[in-house]
């Protein structure tokens, strides 16, 4: 009895492993299938990918600079008008086709009146610009300036004498427009007629408005790169 009892205490202690090995294990040696009734994960909603909006392009500015030639028509003495000549410089910021232009010019004729001095129009005007495509290599412009002018020259008065040193500063402004052939894509050769207000003394030495036609041919250069304008044709 005594070698008994020892020995069923054994035999327990090594069948306990054995049991809960069998209970994992089928016979087969593979592992039992799950069961259809096993509650499965739940499934996380996956969040859409959305892109994001496209950024819009920046408007560069552009900077040109237009050097050329002027004629002015202006109201002279005795119902004759005199033909003024020089030059005419403009330099204009802007964004797309919408800019602001500064504009000077100077033109001048000689021995104005047989009295060997000249008459001159010097002006100094700012304002808008807009432009407008006609065609790939040419397009139009209209422009409002306004700003100041210095009008000199020799005066025939109503009596009969010549005032040789008459001069006036005064308010001016300019509307006009013209077109631009592009030569190339940072260059354009301009054309344009000018309405020029500006304001001298008449024959009776009073200080009057005059009207002149202005006239101008130039040639464009944009700088650092070519005009969007012209990229986007």
């Amino acid at each position: 009895m005594r070698i008994l009892f020892p020995a069923l205490f054994c035999s327990l202690l090594c069948s306990a492993p054995s049991s809960a090995q069998s209970s994992i294990v089928g016979t087969g040696g593979e592992a039992p299938a799950a069961s259809a009734e096993t509650p499965l994960a739940p499934i996380r909603p996956v969040k859409p990918i959305r892109s994001n909006p496209p950024v819009a392009t920046a408007k560069s500015k552009t900077i040109e600079m237009g050097l050329g030639y002027a004629y002015i028509s202006q109201p002279g003495n005795q119902s004759k008008r005199l033909g003024l000549q020089g030059a005419d410089a403009s330099f204009t910021v802007g964004l797309s086709r919408l800019g602001i232009t500064a504009d000077v010019g100077y033109a001048r004729a000689s021995n104005v009146l047989d009295t060997e001095r000249h008459s001159a129009v010097l002006s100094y005007l700012a304002g808008p610009v807009f432009h407008h495509t006609l065609h790939r290599s040419f397009e139009s412009y209209v422009h409002v300036l306004a700003g100041g002018a210095k009008v000199s020259g020799p005066i025939l008065t109503n009596g009969g004498p010549i005032l040789l040193g008459g001069w006036t500063t005064s308010y001016a402004w300019a509307v006009g427009g013209g077109v631009e052939y592009w030569a190339t894509d940072s260059m354009a050769i301009r054309t344009g007629v000018d309405y020029l207000r500006t304001a001298f003394y008449d024959s009776s030495l009073v200080v009057r408005g005059q009207s002149n036609l202005r006239t101008t041919a130039a040639v464009v250069c944009y700088f650092g790169k070519p005009s969007p304008r012209r990229r986007r044709r």
